[in-house]
């Protein structure tokens, strides 16, 4: 199956990265102008969500929520990242999002965000399409 590969790369241990831009340039590349995008983050310490774009202070407050949520505690994982991996399992690693005109269909103040736990790293997401029963 044939998939556009979007890089992220990561600047900080914990962030999280909106990424629409490059979720739009994988559409447009994949030629995808009605029906869904799959994306897929193949990675155990980082996930995929959609949020608000309008206040950066949102992805701030997602980060901080999800840092209590699962607290740096003493886990039986011997590499000391067992919170990067649950807080990925809480958001996922996969997204499957409308396209119309050959754009994301989100709302108003929806973005496409990259969450990374376990950084700096070079990151990827895969984008797949999913064309509409016309052929796309």
């Amino acid at each position: 199956m044939r998939y556009v590969e979007i890089q992220v790369p990561t600047r900080s241990h914990e962030e999280i990265l909106d990424i629409t831009g490059e979720v739009e340039g994988a559409i447009r590349e994949l030629g995808l102008s009605e029906g869904f995008v799959v994306l897929f983050c193949p990675h155990t310490t980082a996930a995929l969500t959609v949020n608000e774009s309008a206040d950066p202070d949102v992805r701030h407050d997602v980060n901080r929520a999800l840092s209590a949520m699962v607290p740096a505690i003493p886990f039986r994982h011997a590499e000391g990242n067992s919170p990067a991996h649950l807080r990925s399992a809480l958001l996922g690693p996969t997204l499957i999002l409308p396209v119309e005109g050959g754009r994301l269909s989100l709302g108003t103040w929806q973005g496409v965000y990259f969450c990374e736990f376990d950084g700096p790293r070079r990151r990827r997401v895969r984008a797949y399409a999913l064309p509409a029963g016309n052929g796309g």
